[in-house]
């Protein structure tokens, strides 16, 4: 008669475990692309002015997360490891389309409930964030759009505290200088 208390659970029973695992992990995933997918697109459509292409950046982002969610998901924040890919996906799509390919803007079906101003403002301000360079945007659009800190833009980019603040400066005066020094204080 053999002892059952000493043998190793055999193939089924760690196939299963290895099924409620992954569920789990699935499960975990999907929350997050719940609560983070909206602020993902909107921050990819103030990068490139198109909702499609902000879907797709969005979409290659949350790929590349799931790639490796065991690692990323006991990491101290996911939201900032989330925006840290996106706009290298961002900076990586920039290098690679033709510097002839013109993108133009077309409006959410609905504005979002939280955003302030009338439409034209948004879209003039959209157009004139596009005409900066994509690492000024990015800055502009993780400290003023999605308002964060100096130190969080900084250790999201891979910049220092002291380049993000000039390049939020420098950006901030391209901008005034398109749309007038009034424009802003609006």
């Amino acid at each position: 008669m053999t002892d059952t208390s000493t043998v190793a659970p055999g193939p089924a029973v760690w196939s299963r475990a290895r099924r409620r695992a992954k569920e789990a992990r699935d499960e975990e995933f999907t929350a997050f692309v719940e609560a983070a997918g909206t602020r993902l697109r909107r921050s990819a459509y103030l990068m490139c002015r198109d909702w499609h292409l902000a879907q797709d950046l969005t979409q290659h982002t949350l790929a590349k997360m799931y790639a490796s969610w065991d690692r990323v998901r006991t990491s101290a924040s996911v939201e900032a490891y989330s925006r840290r890919v996106l706009m290298n996906v961002v900076f990586d799509q920039q290098r690679r389309r033709s510097g002839s390919e013109i993108v133009l803007a077309d409006l959410p079906d609905r504005p979002d409930a939280g955003t302030s101003g009338a439409p034209e403002l948004r879209v003039t301000l959209v157009d004139a964030l596009a005409r900066l360079d994509v690492r000024d945007r990015a800055v502009l659009v993780l400290r003023h759009a999605e308002d964060h800190s100096v130190e969080t833009v900084a250790a999201i980019l891979g910049l220092s505290v002291s380049a993000v603040k000039m390049r939020n400066a420098r950006a901030l005066e391209r901008l005034r200088a398109q749309l007038g020094e009034d424009f802003l204080d609006r």
